[in-house]
């Protein structure tokens, strides 16, 4: 698929656009892979609609840089989305929602607190302890939040009514003119046995269909890596292979 097949990128990309290509590098998903990715800078002028019509070509955002993979010798990353108003509300999904039932979400400007930098580090050093983010300082965080040139919102999630009860979970979000894209959300380690990070998902799922907004954009699908095989449970999903958008099947 040509980068620039989606009508709200096409204008721009003939003013201004310009894409660069990383260094291979060993793949974090896949054992014994290179990864290499294609990206181009957001911090343009209408910065969002470039935005979305790059998310629709199954591009991410990180700060103000929008990537999609490009490795030459695997196709296995698929960019996702899941069908809001078909999503099935199965019985996992049920318990997952009681478990957290008590937990409410604040909409929160994209401007990083100190307390949320702390539940990042107690997520990564408890579940991310050898990855890439585990080194990663407060102006790390502050850039992570506060570098996007995109309507973005930090969801914080607490137990209870009470403003000042602990900080359990937080999500950095996307707003797209078609759904929520799910930048990256965190939470309490020792509160994974309830499930919550797939609670978090279920919510922003909810929220869409309060919103009237058809999709939640969860990123990528790696087929063959136990770390992403978890986000193929919020079905029907979506994934965009080459230039086209179809249902995720049980066999892919």
């Amino acid at each position: 698929m040509k980068i620039t097949d989606s009508p709200a990128v096409r204008g721009i990309a003939k003013r201004q656009l310009r894409f660069y290509m990383t260094n291979p590098a060993p793949c974090p998903y896949l054992e014994g892979q290179m990864e290499r990715k294609v990206f181009t800078n957001l911090a343009v002028p209408d910065a969002d609609l470039l935005h979305d019509g790059l998310s629709h070509s199954g591009f991410r955002r990180s700060q103000s840089i929008a990537y999609r993979p490009a490795c030459t010798a695997c196709s296995a990353c698929r960019a996702t989305r899941v069908l809001v108003d078909e999503f099935k509300q199965t019985k996992r999904w049920k318990r997952v929602a009681k478990k957290n039932g008590a937990m409410l979400r604040t909409p929160k400007r994209p401007i990083a607190t100190r307390e949320q930098y702390r539940l990042l580090k107690t997520y990564l050093d408890g579940r991310h302890a050898d990855g890439g983010m585990s080194d990663m300082g407060l102006r790390d965080y502050v850039a992570m939040v506060e570098g996007s040139p995109v309507p973005s919102v930090v969801f914080e999630y607490r137990e209870g009514d009470e403003l000042d009860s602990p900080l359990i979970a937080a999500a950095i979000v996307d707003i797209l003119k078609d759904g929520l894209s799910m930048v990256y959300s965190f939470f309490n380690p020792e509160l994974a046995d309830r499930g919550i990070g797939n609670y978090i998902i279920l919510d922003h799922i909810a929220y869409a269909q309060e919103l009237g907004l058809p999709y939640v954009y969860l990123g990528y699908w790696v087929d063959g890596s136990p770390k992403m095989s978890y986000k193929a449970s919020f079905q029907p999903m979506e994934v965009l292979d080459g230039d086209e958008w179809r249902l995720l099947k049980s066999d892919d």
